[in-house]
């Protein structure tokens, strides 16, 4: 049952303010990164939850910041080693204080593909046992609320916290109706992702799968691409605490982890038939995107829907991509993209994006001005000041 707001007022606010939050959410291109070494690879960020001043959950003999990094840090090595085409960035490699609003600042910027904030779980129940992963979403039952209140209770040590985070308390269960109001685009990519962390946990590490859950959790609400917060163990179990502090605990978890990166990124290119293995060619210029079904408008800017993207190209046959006919494709960042559909409105090409979802159900609307590609939010700023 969703929290009601007896306050009038304090419903207003939180509402002005989850409408400026998406504003932000939307802009991943605010602030700029470092791309010269990533733009041709998969960007992932690997965020070991809470670090320095805070310690996060606390077992019988360990604090779960520790075991956080320890099997980020893994992660990241197993993802280096195996996948050529993936570079890793960590939101902190030692014991450091990371705020909870700078950890999916620091994916954003780096126009990160994927984000994965690594965690371990706390029950009373001295018997609970297991793993489990989260996407963003509205809790459904007060076990997956508690969970989320107490990882987003690291807001409490950060200073001036309640204007940094738009008066968001996360110890009242009323401030977690922001969730309900916005609806995740990357909801299916997570999802996937975190099966495929899970399906990993319990076939390679023979853990306890506790399933894939939906909760608020301000490090997934923030981000602008496929995220999962996952659960490695519960730190007050005894067997679990001793695995989790264990060299052989952490290599099976992140070599999990790593796994459904790996199959995850591997299901993207498949559906486009395109293979990790490919070798990115020589640099050559994108033609220019077809009029397929508007022409473009004098102020430069088309929306269209990205099927596809390859480090290397592909033949653009109608056979290539599932029967499209009108298949694009754009060289940007060092990778080959490939759209379908020319529309002068966002909301056209909304929804064509719709249709496309039946043949590519990773597909998404992208903004292009001049034949090159631009923030999605910057092209509406731009159609707004016409």
């Amino acid at each position: 049952m969703c929290p009601v707001y007896k306050n009038g007022k304090q419903h207003a606010f939180y509402i002005c303010n989850t409408v400026l939050l998406l504003f932000l959410i939307l802009n991943p291109c605010a602030a700029s990164g470092p791309l010269a070494e990533s733009a041709r690879k998969w960007v992932i960020v690997l965020d070991p939850g809470h670090g320095g001043r805070d310690p996060g959950a606390l077992g019988s003999f360990s604090q779960e910041k520790n075991i956080n990094l320890a099997i980020a840090l893994k992660t990241g090595e197993y993802l280096k080693k195996n996948l050529k085409n993936v570079q890793v960035v960590y939101t902190r490699d030692d014991d450091s204080t990371v705020d909870l609003l700078d950890r999916p600042q620091i994916a954003n910027r780096n126009k990160a593909d994927l984000f994965i904030s690594i965690h371990a779980n706390w029950a009373r129940n001295k018997n609970v046992s297991g793993t489990e992963s989260y996407i963003m979403g509205l809790a459904k039952d007060e076990d997956n609320l508690a969970v989320a209140m107490k990882e987003n209770e690291v807001i409490l040590l950060e200073d001036d916290y309640s204007t940094r985070y738009q008066g968001f308390d996360p110890k009242s269960p009323e401030s977690y109706i922001i969730f309900t109001l916005m609806q995740n685009v990357f909801q299916k990519q997570s999802t996937d992702l975190a099966m495929k962390v899970q399906n990993q946990f319990r076939e390679r590490a023979n853990r306890n799968d506790r399933g894939v859950k939906q909760a608020g959790f301000w490090v997934l609400f923030n981000t602008t691409m496929p995220a999962v917060l996952i659960e490695t163990g519960f730190i007050t179990n005894a067997a679990e605490e001793k695995y989790l502090n264990s060299n052989e605990g952490q290599e099976h978890l992140a070599s999990a982890i790593f796994r459904a990166c790996r199959d995850y990124i591997n299901s993207i290119d498949n559906m486009s038939n395109f293979s990790m293995a490919e070798k990115e060619t020589k640099e050559t210029q994108p033609p220019a995107p077809a009029d397929s079904a508007a022409a473009t408008p004098g102020d430069g800017i088309v929306f269209m829907v990205q099927v596809a993207s390859a480090s290397s190209r592909s033949e653009i046959k109608p056979d290539q991509f599932r029967g499209i006919n009108d298949i694009v494709e754009i060289h940007s960042q060092e990778r080959y993209k490939y759209a379908t559909g020319s529309f002068a409105e966002y909301a056209d090409a909304v929804k064509y994006r719709r249709q496309i979802e039946q043949i590519y159900p990773d597909a998404f609307v992208i903004a292009l001005k001049d034949n090159k590609i631009i923030p999605l939010q910057q092209a509406l700023d731009l159609k707004r000041k016409k």
